[in-house]
């Protein structure tokens, strides 16, 4: 007997979500009697609002959406972590910043452009770390700011702009123009994108996450020895994006290569969280501001979810090649 589950994307489809579309179209889903249903997203708050409020049954944000949706006095429960890295990059272009873009301490004396207020805190508490905080001019976040943020570095009002992984070599392709992304990720310890569940459904239908999170590992396997299968698969759910395939493509493998594995994946396997992790990034939410109300970090995630039976999230880091 197939199971419908609803699981609520954090934005439209493209290239960072193509190992679920590929789950979908080579049958993991379908081996573990689920039939899935993907509903088109908003950003990681909205997905993890979407969830906590049984909207959707499953879905997929970062995890400092998810912590701060929690301070809003929801619950959405984070059952598995899909990138251990933030996607959240610096970017630049060259002949704007003068210099390959390589170190956070070549921001001093610039200026930044954020597109999103958590890519602007996550730069702050960047600069923060590194001791340059007063040296770097941080732009406040606009609405519709994301195009602007392009444009001011296009136009070189400012010498670089925060987005995430790919938003620099996107403009480099599209204008010819050679760009440089720093990895935020690198130098912050923080979750990136997270497998969401509403906690009732979670506690009425254990088995039915750990069948998800089964087949969701399946597709992170094969995507990510396979990508041009993977991308295939996303293009198959959305023909338009036949036309970017190529970014597409990009973005998977910056998702695959940069994001997903860690040397903590090698030894955990696939989908564990850290309670380290989350203590650190409650801390810094806090600090600047982003909760609305305190969040006890531990409530806020489970492993209990993640079969470490089940040999391809045993033995993630072999299976991908690791």
């Amino acid at each position: 007997m197939t199971e419908t589950v609803t699981f609520q994307l954090n934005w439209e489809p493209n290239g960072f979500q193509a190992p679920y579309f590929l789950a979908r179209r080579e049958g993991f889903f379908a081996d573990e009697g689920l039939d899935v249903e993907f509903v088109e997203g908003h950003g990681s708050p909205f997905a993890a609002e979407q969830t906590a409020k049984g909207r959707s049954d499953l879905g997929l944000a970062g995890g400092s959406a998810v912590l701060s949706v929690r301070s809003q006095g929801l619950d959405p429960l984070a059952v598995a972590a899909v990138s251990q890295k933030t996607p959240a990059t610096i970017y630049s272009l060259r002949d704007t910043f003068g210099e390959p873009f390589t170190e956070p301490e070549q921001l001093r004396g610039r200026t930044v452009a954020p597109s999103a207020t958590k890519t602007r805190i996550l730069t702050l508490q960047l600069l923060e770390d590194r001791g340059i905080r007063d040296d770097v001019g941080v732009h406040d976040v606009q609405k519709h700011t994301h195009h602007r943020v392009e444009h001011q570095l296009l136009d070189g009002d400012v010498d670089a702009a925060v987005g995430v992984v790919t938003n620099g070599k996107e403009l480099e392709r599209e204008y010819d123009r050679t760009a440089d992304e720093l990895l935020i990720g690198d130098y912050l310890d923080v979750y990136g994108m997270t497998v969401v569940a509403n906690p009732e459904f979670a506690e009425s239908n254990p088995e039915t996450v750990r069948s998800f999170l089964r087949a969701t590992a399946r597709g992170w396997e094969a995507a990510t020895n396979d990508p041009e299968r993977a991308v295939e698969a996303l293009i198959d759910r959305n023909a338009q994006l036949e036309h970017n395939r190529e970014v597409e493509h990009m973005k998977f493998l910056a998702s695959a290569e940069d994001l997903q594995f860690t040397e903590f994946v090698r030894e955990a396997g696939w989908g564990h969280f850290d309670e380290r992790r989350w203590e650190n990034l409650a801390e810094m939410l806090a600090e600047t501001d982003l909760l609305e109300s305190s969040v006890d970090p531990a409530a806020a995630w489970t492993n209990e979810f993640v079969d470490d039976a089940d040999p391809v999230i045993a033995d993630y880091a072999e299976r991908i090649g690791r």
